[in-house]
């Protein structure tokens, strides 16, 4: 087995993806591809996403899945010690409980959804840089009112707890919570999250995503 030389050893990537159910995964694109084409587009963003985080060589990757059903699809990823079901009742308690049992033993952890492709080295490594340099905490502010990347160093509950999450105010009431706590935070660049028929004109950017580009309508 090839030994990798981290910038980070001592931290974690972690990678939070939704199982691949059919029906479950980009149900609001399902008018314009479908809900085979909702699949694939989701099992491709989750594949492109770990390879990022693989390829950074920043930290030891983690891949959290959101059920047992479908999780034969994350075998390929991760060795079996990188692979985590979540589990806690909302998003919140969800990423709460993959950060504190991360911290437990690594120094920094970051975290990304797999809904945002355009999260490479360059991001990842000024998330883990920014906690390295004393910062508490970093995000990366999504233009649809959320986040798509969260480091912390340090787990604390109340930074995911009463939070609206799937709404645009996620990081406004995060910025919020982190003002109470007291923390220094840095933020990243805005990006996107691929969710919406109008979010797919930003893969064509993106090798092997082009297709998904391609097939945008209105959708009124």
């Amino acid at each position: 087995m090839t030994m990798v030389d981290y910038a980070y050893p001592d931290s974690r990537l972690l990678q939070f993806a939704r199982s691949p159910v059919p029906g479950r995964v980009k149900s609001r694109l399902q008018p314009v591809l479908g809900e085979k084409g909702c699949l694939a587009l989701h099992c491709r963003l989750v594949e492109y996403t770990h390879g990022q985080l693989q390829d950074a060589h920043l930290a030891p990757v983690e891949i959290w899945y959101s059920e047992k059903e479908g999780s034969d699809f994350f075998r390929r990823f991760s060795p079996a010690a990188g692979r985590h079901c979540q589990w806690g009742l909302d998003l919140g308690e969800r990423m709460h409980n993959a950060f504190d049992h991360v911290l437990s033993r690594s120094r920094f952890a970051v975290m990304v959804g797999s809904d945002c492709p355009f999260v490479g080295a360059d991001l990842l490594g000024a998330a883990l840089g920014a906690l390295a340099g004393g910062q508490d905490a970093v995000f990366g502010p999504a233009s649809d009112g959320g986040y798509y990347l969260v480091g912390l160093a340090r787990a604390e509950r109340r930074l995911f707890t009463g939070i609206d999450w799937g709404t645009g105010s996620v990081m406004a009431q995060t910025r919020l919570r982190l003002r109470e706590l007291g923390w220094r935070w840095r933020e990243l660049p805005t990006l996107a999250d691929i969710d919406r028929p109008e979010d797919l004109p930003r893969l064509a950017g993106v090798a092997g995503f082009e297709a998904y580009a391609s097939r945008r309508k209105v959708c009124n």
